[in-house]
């Protein structure tokens, strides 16, 4: 669950100009509510890791697809927003709810709930930008990563141990999305510019 804290971090601040077009830009917010989200995955832990040693998985993060100084800002928005919604769907599974705490689940989903919220509008504007640039979508290996991971979960009937493997697979993710976010700032701080 890790790769969504970084991408839950993700912040979105929108600002409608003279023209009505939409500026997104991060926040220096989102640093902050990344290490909240980095810390509630942590208390959300109930059992050790080495004791889930034969559940481990390699689910192939694509981590192209975050390398934040090669991805365009268009795609870039996408996979954020992309990160945002699996992780969402993992944790808004039925069995999720067994797996733990409610409380601090309720926290995450409320927390994703909002994030993905703030940026549908740059979504938006970035899909509209990108209708006319040809090439690969760059959010397909993001959804093959996190089918992966539902598979996984699936297989292994929501274990406990399935749980605690995701949940550290998701957490390892956020410094990709850490670095993703800041090549996004690096590359003018506006995510809405052209």
């Amino acid at each position: 669950m890790a790769l969504m804290l970084s991408l839950l971090s993700a912040l979105v601040v929108f600002s409608y100009g003279l023209g009505g077009s939409l500026g997104c830009n991060l926040t220096l917010n989102h640093d902050v509510v990344s290490n909240e989200n980095l810390l509630l995955l942590k208390e959300m832990g109930r059992i050790s890791p080495s004791l889930c040693l034969d559940d481990r998985k390699d689910f192939r993060f694509p981590q192209q697809a975050v390398n934040g100084r090669q991805v365009q800002k268009t795609q870039a928005i996408s996979v954020l927003y992309e990160m945002l919604g699996q992780t969402s769907r993992v944790f808004l599974r039925e069995q999720s709810s067994a797996a733990w705490n409610t409380t601090l689940l309720e926290k995450l989903r409320h927390r994703l709930h909002r994030q993905l919220e703030d940026l549908k509008p740059c979504v938006v504007q970035a899909v509209r930008q990108a209708e006319s640039a040809a090439g690969k979508d760059p959010t397909a290996d993001v959804k093959r990563y996190f089918s992966g991971i539902r598979l996984y979960l699936k297989q292994k009937k929501y274990s406990d141990c399935a749980w605690e493997v995701v949940r550290g697979e998701i957490m390892s993710l956020f410094p990709s999305l850490t670095s993703l976010q800041e090549g996004l700032r690096q590359k003018d701080g506006d995510l809405g510019s052209p």
